[in-house]
């Protein structure tokens, strides 16, 4: 089979297409033919081991994902495709079925086929989503849910999502608002129209104006692209207000120390998602709550090309690779 494999780190330059050799479901797994994948910044910090984050994470990186080249050699976090094989002991799925998921740090989905345990994040493909869609769903909805669950959203709370027109910024939005939550998305003039049909009650064109600079206050601001910092945006957080962090060594030491400054804290994503939040995904898409955002479609073999867009930092919600083959 085809796959996209990388043996250094590196720009983009050093993905490739490969035939590789087709995997065998084990008893607990399936072998799913892969239609669709994403790049996303999952993707593109680990094929560089995380060198824009600083010396710290980028030492953390090689040590997760391999010291001098990367142990797994096929990234791709998010699929959707066709159940082509089960093991003995599978009893959700059957062969011919439509899914999609997530595998995290297992990566994989940058390949005709791939093998996922059947407890794994992975559901059946909601009713009238194609393939494309189902593999735009998961990243994005997965890291929002993670932010936001620490400060319990709710009626009347007031949201301010920085970035709200990324994979991660659509999703809040959507999350957010289903929680009936008061949503003000900060993104570029481009995307205004974009954030608003996506539910935003008000937007902000950061091109325009400095939302710490025009006396507003919330009680929780999500930096959905990790550009802020608690630094710049503490005065405009009310008190006891939380500033929700997506990425950053920094973030991490201030989210874990014991004290808050004046009542508000740093919170950081503290746990996996797991089988149960791909399930309430799909009732929500299902129910007309949720959809998935594309920017881009490329094919498998403009891995380079995607990638490239993805690290512009300019894309609009999530970019996608079709897959193609046998």
């Amino acid at each position: 089979m085809k796959a996209v494999v990388y043996d250094r780190y590196g720009p983009p330059d050093v993905l490739r297409l490969e035939g590789v050799e087709r995997p065998v479901p084990g008893d607990d797994e399936v072998l799913i033919k892969v239609r669709a994948t994403t790049v996303n910044r999952l993707d593109c910090a680990t094929r560089d081991a995380n060198r824009r984050s600083g010396l710290a994470i980028a030492l953390i990186s090689r040590i997760v994902f391999g010291i001098r080249r990367p142990r797994r050699r096929i990234l791709g976090s998010e699929v959707a495709g066709v159940v082509e094989a089960v093991g003995g002991s599978v009893r959700q799925f059957a062969v011919g079925d439509h899914v999609f998921g997530a595998t995290g740090l297992g990566f994989g989905a940058h390949a005709e086929f791939m093998c996922v345990r059947e407890n794994a994040r992975m559901a059946h493909v909601p009713t009238g989503l194609s393939f494309e869609q189902a593999a735009a769903v998961c990243d994005g909805a997965f890291n929002a849910l993670s932010c936001l669950r620490p400060v319990h959203p709710r009626k009347g709370q007031t949201i301010l999502i920085y970035g709200a027109s990324g994979s991660i910024g659509t999703a809040g939005v959507q999350l957010a608002r289903y929680f009936e939550a008061h949503v003000t998305a900060v993104c570029s003039t481009k995307n205004l129209e974009l954030v608003k049909s996506l539910g935003a009650d008000a937007v902000i064109d950061y091109t325009q104006e400095d939302f710490t600079k025009n006396g507003q206050t919330y009680d929780v601001i999500f930096d959905a692209v990790g550009k802020l910092s608690f630094r710049r945006c503490k005065g405009s957080l009310k008190p006891g207000g939380s500033y929700l962090a997506t990425d950053g060594f920094r973030n991490l030491l201030l989210a874990l120390r014991p004290w808050s400054a004046g009542g508000k804290k740093v919170r950081f994503p503290s746990s996996m998602p797991t089988k149960r939040e791909i399930l309430f995904i799909k009732e929500l898409i299902e129910a007309g709550r949720y959809r998935p955002v594309i920017d881009r479609s490329y094919p498998l073999e403009q891995v380079v090309d995607a990638t490239r867009y993805v690290e512009t930092e300019q894309k609009t919600g999530n970019v996608v690779l079709t897959v193609s083959g046998s």
